[in-house]
């Protein structure tokens, strides 16, 4: 269960998503509808000759890293690879990748025509009917392709009942991370993705500064969730999720279960994203309504020298964790910490990300991946202050051949605190 999930399960995340702003805000002020078009038209989906390649680079991967063949159940890398766009249930849909050969699909028979609607590669669909086990089929299947033995990869994310289903029916083959050709063929982001994930980032910038407008005091957390939500599907944003801590609830990195309404004063830390054609994006900005006191400006600048030290050390070869080092070595020379300790910043300075809002590699202490072309993070090294408020601001940023590169710039003050969609360089 990733962050976003966690938050939509347990309250404090995704507003309802049908709630439109005006009947969403409670406190009866003032807030008009905007009327805004959808922006994402000028950017297309990932196409089947894609695929077919990210096909054929994991089968390279697997050559590399010894594996027979990889089974991926859905999820951001079924899709990544195949087009399909499924849900986990009790029933096993999965997808097989063989070193050699065409992909195969396993799924429920009745399930058959709608899995072949978004099959976006060469590949047999192979079915099991409700009495028969699903392993025999997965079985069968790389048995057709000749692989009776040797190493058999599954994501971590792979449920138990399905990897040890598929592995007694196996006896001959051991199971090993599938993660070497997963993530060796996602982490490194294309041009076209990169394209898409600017599109999101844009309409997430776009719908804050719609939102921004129209805070008003006596809103509650769930108002401003659905407000910014709401424009961001306007936008033409898929899959929106909104995170909105007021006053003290800022302090803790996903809020609390307290209500809290904005008043004179109030700190307004908010944390969005949304998808276009399966591409994330993720920004927080964090707001003063009325007049920022002084406490308020000062940490809130640390916060963006924070981000500004984090993007100055990310450089092609530099390990991932020397960012995250980098950013707490400044933070405790201001009296923060030290290290994850409170006051200061209690988690990693940022996330990898692409079709998941978080992915490997992050900007944490003790990680090793050298940074390299194609590779997109977070950078949000949020400073808290228990029972006090919490600043946290956050841009996503991708690397280049000479650096990293924003996909939106970060503000520079309280007075103007949204900052800007940057171009593009690919």
């Amino acid at each position: 269960m990733n962050k976003r999930h966690f938050l939509k399960l347990s309250g404090l995340g995704l507003a309802t998503a049908t709630l439109s702003p005006l009947s969403a805000v409670a406190s009866g002020s003032a807030v008009s509808e905007p009327q805004l078009a959808n922006i994402t038209g000028s950017v297309t989906p990932i196409t089947a000759k894609e695929r077919e390649a990210r096909v054929v680079k994991a089968q390279q991967l697997m050559d590399k890293h010894n594996l027979q063949a990889i089974v991926l159940e859905p999820g951001a890398a079924m899709d990544y690879f195949s087009g399909v766009q499924w849900w986990r249930s009790e029933r096993l849909t999965a997808l097989i990748i063989p070193k050699q050969g065409r992909v195969a699909v396993v799924t429920p028979f009745f399930e058959k025509p709608s899995v072949m609607e978004s099959l976006q590669v060469e590949g047999d669909v192979h079915v099991w009917q409700e009495h028969e086990s699903p392993f025999d089929v997965v079985k069968a299947v790389l048995a057709d392709r000749g692989i009776e033995k040797g190493q058999l990869g599954f994501e971590s994310t792979v449920r138990y009942f399905a990897l040890s289903g598929i592995m007694d029916a196996m006896p001959a083959m051991t199971h090993v991370p599938a993660e070497p050709v997963t993530f060796g063929c996602r982490m490194i982001k294309s041009a076209h993705e990169l394209t898409l994930m600017h599109k999101a980032n844009e309409v997430t910038l776009r719908a804050y500064e719609e939102v921004w407008a129209q805070l008003r005091e006596g809103m509650t957390q769930q108002d401003v969730k659905a407000l910014m939500n709401a424009t961001q599907q306007r936008l033409g944003g898929q899959s929106t999720w909104c995170l909105a801590l007021f006053n003290e609830a800022s302090a803790y990195p996903h809020g609390t279960r307290e209500s809290q309404v904005i008043r004179q004063g109030s700190v307004v830390l908010m944390d969005s994203g949304c998808s276009v054609h399966g591409y994330q994006s993720d920004i927080s900005r964090t707001f003063v309504f009325g007049t920022p006191g002084k406490k308020q400006q000062t940490v809130w600048q640390h916060v963006r020298k924070g981000q500004q030290i984090a993007f100055d050390t990310a450089r092609p070869g530099v390990p991932a964790g020397r960012v995250d080092d980098a950013v707490r070595k400044h933070y405790e020379t201001l009296g923060y910490g030290p290290a994850y300790q409170l006051p200061g910043l209690s988690h990693r300075t940022g996330h990898g990300i692409g079709m998941e809002g978080h992915e490997k590699v992050n900007f944490v202490h003790g990680e090793t991946t050298p940074l390299a072309k194609g590779m997109c993070f977070s950078n949000e090294p949020g400073i808290y202050l228990p029972g006090e408020f919490g600043v946290r601001l956050e841009d996503c940023m991708y690397m280049t051949d000479s650096g990293p590169a924003w996909f939106t710039e970060p503000p520079e003050s309280l007075d103007s605190p949204l900052g800007a969609l940057a171009p593009l360089k690919i």
